[in-house]
């Protein structure tokens, strides 16, 4: 892409690149191009020392199929990206605008600085080592013209960064603060509508240089009024820089006293906008969990004991301002103990360690039970991470807990769906019995819930086992198959109840078949699910599907007990073509189809018969290899004669 930049320029008039003219010490320039009434969205770049990645940046900005401005703010780059800035404002006249300034130190100042450039509808900020997906401006920009939305959040994904997830699960076109996680994110990485971010003086604190896009997007949830979700396209790409050169990988940069201090600023505007109640509760507890709180784990450990004193002052003088009864109630049991020994340093510590220790955990039983109870047993451990001088956690209470997978929630508050099954024994060896009767149909994740000195530790099970434990067999339970498995990516212990991801193991095998009267195949066989029968009522159809056109004619068959069905078959009604026989089954989940097997020494010969001027014939096989009931379908009219007369 550079190449072809620099050969348009050597190849042009050789004018100073447009769109920008020199700064002087301390101020920043541009000259104003031709102005575009319809610009839809001014996209914002903050450049320090980020040439590696500007080719990658700019050409994604580029390709959008919007009407965009780009406004590139060269925040006094001394590696050579000014140059190829340049080449891009002269090859891209009227669309790359660049600016150029001294060096500020943080992103907050040249974001300002676009911003009061920005001629579009909307605005988009954009880090020049990051990216977009092709059409992330597209969707997002349709997004706010259906909703009249104020902000987009569009899908983030990271690479070898964490990303935002719990509110990208679905599309939302319009979503409350209150009812919804999109305050889970303060990044920047937004569309703004423009007209509402100037109405309210909306603007980045320059002061900060870590967290200035949480203040300024904090500001922006106080205003806007519609918010909109794109969550099925990955629309912005945060990227963390191989060499560890930006500010937010520098060490310190979130020294935990400092962000803490920093959040302190966004809750007071915050507050300053959201009146007293559910909501201004709903957003703190945000600020509690995620800011503050979360500082007492692993960043306490690593603080030495001054710091550790003033992280928990810092904690202190939020609680004393802004935690309610409604904030403390959303807490989690950890961050409610830490609240509690806030004036106690050494409990805090101790509260770290627990959250932070490795949870060993062994998987050394899985059977079902006469009466159709998953049995899990296993043992459990708690180590501290610091081997020396680490103190000695032993595990208390302990729960087998289930959780429905994609997202489900229940009750206002949105917590997943779950089921939580008493355990025997102790940590030294426990048992727990599902009772598949109470799990609904979906994919149920098994978790082993740890409790130690009040603070409790949700984890997975099943990925360390013993040698002999295997996937035990599929058990018919109610009507419904239950299906435990290891999952392919980490080997961690499901339950598919009904048989949504694992493919149920199930056969149809034909005992016999003949013509009856009216040209109809009589079918005899069994069918089984696993090692059992199925319901008489599991039995839906017997589908036959055209191999070709992927039509298909769904017969019903009466089923009885032990698994032994019985039907007849008007092969008449079947259109010309090869049909491939299946038995569909209700298993408490999507259908379920099994291809019908049929000996080839038990399939009825073919047979042809005349209907007014029509013959039709049908000719019954079994595949050839694995057996499988067929019927190749033909039909012979005068008109079928005169074409074949006429070749």
């Amino acid at each position: 892409m550079t190449g072809t930049i620099i050969r348009a320029v050597r190849a042009g008039s050789g004018e100073r690149a447009a769109g920008e003219e020199a700064a002087g010490p301390g101020r920043w320039a541009a000259r104003e191009e031709t102005q575009h009434p319809d610009i839809d969205v001014s996209v914002i770049v903050p450049v320090h020392n980020c040439r590696p990645y500007l080719d990658r940046c700019l050409t994604s900005l580029l390709v959008q199929r919007v009407n965009r401005e780009i406004i590139v703010v060269d925040d006094g780059s001394t590696d050579g990206g000014a140059e190829l800035l340049d080449l891009y404002a002269a090859h891209h006249r009227g669309v790359v605008r660049v600016v150029r300034m001294e060096r500020s130190g943080g992103a907050g100042r040249p974001r300002n600085v676009g911003l009061a450039l920005a001629r579009g509808k909307y605005v988009f900020f954009c880090d020049a080592d990051d990216y977009l997906g092709p059409e992330a401006l597209e969707r997002m920009l349709a997004m706010a013209e259906r909703n009249g939305s104020d902000m987009v959040l569009g899908k983030i994904v990271g690479h070898d960064r964490r990303a935002p997830v719990s509110m990208f699960r679905e599309n939302a076109e319009r979503v409350t603060l209150e009812e919804s996680r999109v305050y889970n994110s303060l990044s920047c990485f937004k569309l703004f509508r423009r007209e509402m971010i100037e109405r309210y003086g909306i603007r980045f604190d320059e002061t900060l240089l870590v967290g200035e896009d949480v203040f300024f997007t904090t500001h922006a949830y106080c205003h806007a009024e519609v918010i909109s979700v794109v969550a099925d396209y990955d629309c912005y790409h945060l990227v963390a820089r191989p060499d560890g050169s930006s500010i937010m990988q520098q060490p310190g940069s979130r020294d935990p006293v400092a962000w803490i201090r920093m959040i302190k600023k966004s809750v007071e505007l915050m507050v300053g906008h959201v009146r007293p109640g559910a909501l201004r509760d709903h957003l703190l507890g945000r600020h509690f969990r995620m800011d503050a709180l979360s500082n007492l784990g692993r960043p306490f450990l690593d603080a030495g004991e001054e710091t550790r004193r003033q992280i928990a002052a810092e904690v202190a003088d939020m609680c004393e301002r802004w935690l309610t009864d409604g904030v403390r109630e959303r807490l989690n049991p950890i961050d409610r103990g830490r609240v509690a020994a806030l004036q106690d340093v050494d409990r805090l510590v101790r509260l770290a360690h627990i959250e932070s220790a490795v949870v060993r955990r062994r998987l050394t039983g899985l059977d079902w039970d006469p009466r159709d109870g998953l049995v899990v047993t296993g043992r459990v451990a708690l180590d501290a991470l610091e081997r020396d001088g680490g103190p000695d956690l032993v595990a208390g209470g302990l729960d087998l807990v289930l959780r429905l997978r994609g997202g489900a929630v229940e009750g206002d508050r949105g917590r997943p769906v779950e089921r939580v099954f008493p355990v025997g024994g102790d940590h030294e060896g426990f048992s727990a019995v599902v009772d598949v009767t109470t799990l609904s149909s979906g994919v149920w994740d098994v978790y082993l819930n740890v409790e130690c000195e009040g603070v409790t530790r949700l984890v997975r099970l099943g990925a360390d086992r013993d040698e002999p434990v295997t996937r035990p067999a599929p058990r018919m339970i109610g009507g419904v198959v239950a299906l435990p498995y290891f999952t392919r990516s980490h080997g961690n212990l499901s339950l598919d109840v009904g048989g949504h991801v694992v493919r149920v193991p199930g056969r149809v095998r034909l005992t016999g078949t003949r013509w009856t009267a009216g040209n109809r195949l009589a079918l005899d066989g069994r069918v089984s699910v696993g090692s059992a029968a199925p319901g008489t009522r599991a039995v839906r159809h017997l589908v036959w599907r055209e191999r070709w056109s992927g039509k298909e004619w769904r017969e019903p068959v009466e089923v009885e007990e032990g698994g032994t069905f019985a039907m007849r078959q008007a092969l008449g009604r079947l259109g010309p073509g090869t049909w491939d026989a299946y038995l569909e089954l209700d298993l408490g989940g999507p259908p379920a189809r099994f291809r019908v097997e049929a000996p080839a020494e038990i399939v009825a010969p073919p047979r042809t018969w005349w209907r007014g001027l029509v013959r039709r014939s049908v000719r019954p096989y079994a595949t050839t290899g694995k057996g499988r009931l067929s019927a190749v379908v033909r039909t012979f009219t005068p008109r079928s004669f005169a074409r074949r007369v006429l070749r």
